[in-house]
This record gives C-alpha cells, structure tokens and sequence, in this order.
C-alpha cells in the first residue's frame, strides 16, 4: 500500500510508522509477539544493511535485524546459496530472503566457512518474522579474519543510531 511522504495510517496488521524515504508496516503482534524496529541486541554486532553476527565461541550466528523484518513485512522465501563446508566472504551475497513486498539479498558480515544451516527456514520462514534474534537465525559460520573484519561492524549502540538516522 503506497501511502504519501509523510502520511500516517493504521492497517490491519499493525500500525504505519513514517519514514523521511518511505513508509514500513511495523507489525504488533502478528506472529504472536510485537518486535521493535530499533531493537539492537547487545551480544550481536551489526551491518549497515542489517545483517546480523553473534559470537558463540568457536562459531558466529548470522541473522537480520527487527528493523530488516519490519522493512520486509511477511517473509516468504528464504534462499541460502551457500552448503555446509562453503566460504562465505564478508560483504558479498550468501543467499536472498523474500517477502510479500520484495526480494532482497543477504550479505555476509564476516568471512569464513559455513558449520550450520538453519534448515528450519526451508519450511518455516515465517520463523524470521516471529524471533529474528533466536529461531530465524540463518547461518552459523567458523571465521577466518574475526578481528580484522570485525572493526568493520556497527556496535549495538552505532546500530540504533544508524536506524534512528534512517527513519528519520
């Protein structure tokens, strides 16, 4: 639903929230819990395109943002390119994730090879839309450059008000 700059409407799955570029849908409590769009959780680091990365010991976890999933609405389809035992490369594609809205790529946040795939998305993508932190996880990966690559990243802190900036 197209809506003008600036215009401010409620729908029926949630309210509409005003953007200076455009305006997203942040849903309430569709999948059975409300998301905030400028959620950062503090044992993650982030990408500017919303990726995700958390460090658990050997391996890191990959996954979107609230604020990617608020942008994407329903999450149809999610397409990882990459197998257990492929490299990934920091910044570059590993798969695409689409929604009743878009198509959209998912970029890497760090290099390295990937240990675990979230095979549940396969069936389930909806899993994004109801816990992004938790069960919509996408890929775990072992990294190959941690340190040099992870200066690169957004604290949850830059995250925030990177997205604080965006909506604006």
């Amino acid at each position: 639903m197209a809506l003008p700059l600036g215009a401010v409407s409620s729908g029926p799955n949630g309210r509409y929230a005003k953007s200076k570029s455009l305006l997203f849908n942040v849903p309430e409590a569709r999948y059975g819990r409300a998301m905030s769009s400028i959620e950062a959780k503090t044992d993650r680091v982030y990408t500017k395109d919303h990726e995700w990365a958390k460090d658990s010991g050997a391996e890191v976890v990959i996954g979107i943002s609230a604020f990617a999933v608020d942008q994407l609405g329903d999450i149809t389809l999610v397409s990882l390119d990459v197998k257990v035992g492929d490299e990934v490369t920091a910044g570059k594609i590993f798969g695409t994730i689409e929604s009743v809205k878009t198509l959209s790529d998912l970029y890497a946040p760090l290099s390295g090879t990937v240990t675990r795939i979230n095979e549940d998305l396969e069936n389930q993508p909806e899993l994004i839309n109801s816990d992004c932190w938790e069960k919509g996880w996408m890929l775990a990966i072992t990294p190959t450059r941690r340190g040099e690559e992870e200066s690169g990243l957004l604290s949850p802190a830059a995250y925030a008000a990177h997205i604080e900036a965006s909506e604006h």
